[in-house]
């Protein structure tokens, strides 16, 4: 079931996404009395599942959910129709149209992706606000994982800066040792100011490590809800005890219980807890999931949360600094594709399924949407053939040296990038699966 809440927010995110982009075009194309042959959502090789006719439009909806596209008459793209390219030109066709307007016409996806990012930020602004922990506002520090400790950070410390950017959120750690080649931290360790040093390459260590996380808010294990029929309540686990130790090992943060109990599947343990102040143990047998059934209590008087509410015209430049700010961020790690570990962290529809949470909430499925918007917007404007950024980078070239491409040029190319595109699909899944059941 979670599986299934995950694939449906992927489908309505993707499917809202591809049509406005491809009106986009479609838009400018109709502005400039340009022919739209076809505007389909997803691919229809063989066979469509839906379609219509209205004017000279084919409006329809394919099998295969890989993206969509509209067919704009007189212009050379993935359909290769080079039948209807050999006929002499037609006043409403692609290629009979200024440069400039055919340039509008090929940016006009996105564009629209772009502008709708930054919209959806802004209304996430205004109807959410912001909210964050303060890395400094934590009462035990934070949590870090194995890499970030060979430097030296030990589990309580607090981060001040990474090179010379000062720290709110740890979230923002993340952000500068991956893509902002820092050569230093400075910590806080009880009353004791630290500096550690940030090799060079240690972007690589941090990827190779595979974590889900960097470093996070360091919270005591204490009971918030135990699930029926689970070993912990089958063991007399309460809401509100505070589990310290497994087997006498001391484990008083939930971080490092996790870490722990994985090692005792299908193993009966026992725990030491507190209750009502008083010192206990229980023993447990844990799961052959290595779980026993609860979940922690997310105690807010061990953090500040700091909370701003918006405005309707407050929220709009900051939802748009915010959606600049992650397009930057998403920029910045384009670099680390190209290298060995980088590569390895390349995702396809597995990975961008897993952004989506496994219970639905607005707020997260249209955030998520405003980021795979930004992420369209700028992979869409690459210049690589077949894509918007292929035909516009053409389209440069012949605005400056007023000389447009031979077709038999722009066949190739957009050959080329196809089979490009396709390979760094097929690589990009293949990380998926390989990461699913290659371990």
């Amino acid at each position: 079931m979670d599986i299934f809440i995950k694939v449906i927010q992927l489908i309505m995110s993707l499917s809202l996404l591809v049509i406005l982009h491809e009106f986009g075009h479609f838009f400018f194309a109709r502005l400039f009395k340009t022919r739209v042959e076809k505007f389909y959502l997803f691919f229809n090789p063989w066979f469509t599942l839906f379609k219509f006719k209205k004017g000279d439009t084919e409006y329809g909806i394919g099998w295969l959910p890989l993206g969509g596209y509209v067919k704009i008459s007189g212009m050379i793209d993935e359909s290769m129709d080079k039948a209807a390219m050999a006929l002499p030109p037609k006043p409403y066709e692609f290629r009979s149209k200024p440069t400039w307007q055919r340039l509008l016409i090929m940016v006009g996806g996105v564009l629209v992706n772009f502008i709708l990012a930054l919209f959806i930020f802004w209304m996430i602004t205004y109807t959410w606000g912001e909210s964050y922990v303060s890395v400094q506002s934590a009462k035990f520090g934070l949590y870090y994982n194995d890499a970030v400790k060979e430097l030296g950070v030990k589990d309580g410390d607090i981060v001040l800066k990474v090179g010379n950017e000062p720290i709110v959120t740890s979230q923002d750690i993340a952000k500068q040792l991956l893509y902002a080649d820092a050569t230093q931290m400075e910590l806080l360790r009880g009353e004791e100011l630290i500096t550690v040093e940030v090799p060079s390459g240690f972007e690589q260590k941090l990827l190779a490590a595979g974590d889900d996380f960097l470093a996070e808010i360091r919270l005591p294990t204490v009971v918030d809800k135990v699930l029926p029929d689970s070993p912990a309540a089958k063991a007399g686990l309460l809401p509100g005890d505070s589990i310290v130790s497994i087997n006498g090992e001391e484990s008083a943060f939930f971080n490092d219980f996790t870490k722990l109990i994985v090692n005792h599947k299908n193993e009966t343990i026992q725990l030491g807890i507190y209750r009502a102040d008083s010192l206990q143990t229980l023993d447990v047998a844990v799961s052959d999931e290595g779980k026993l059934g609860f979940y922690n209590r997310f105690d807010t008087s061990y953090f500040e949360v700091s909370r701003m509410q918006y405005g309707f015209w407050e929220a709009l430049p900051v939802g748009v600094d915010k959606g600049f700010s992650i397009l930057v961020s998403y920029i910045k790690g384009m670099k680390l594709i190209f290298t060995k570990e980088g590569a390895k962290q390349m995702g396809g529809f597995g990975t961008i399924t897993n952004l989506f949470p496994t219970t639905w909430n607005w707020q997260a499925f249209w955030f998520n949407t405003g980021l795979l918007s930004l992420i369209l917007a700028f992979m869409n404007i690459l210049p690589i053939p077949a894509l918007d950024g292929g035909h516009v980078l053409f389209l440069l070239y012949e605005m400056v040296t007023g000389r447009k491409p031979a077709d038999k040029f722009l066949e190739y190319a957009t050959m080329a990038g196809m089979i490009l595109l396709l390979g760094l699909l097929v690589f990009a899944n293949g990380n998926d699966v390989f990461r699913a059941f290659g371990k």
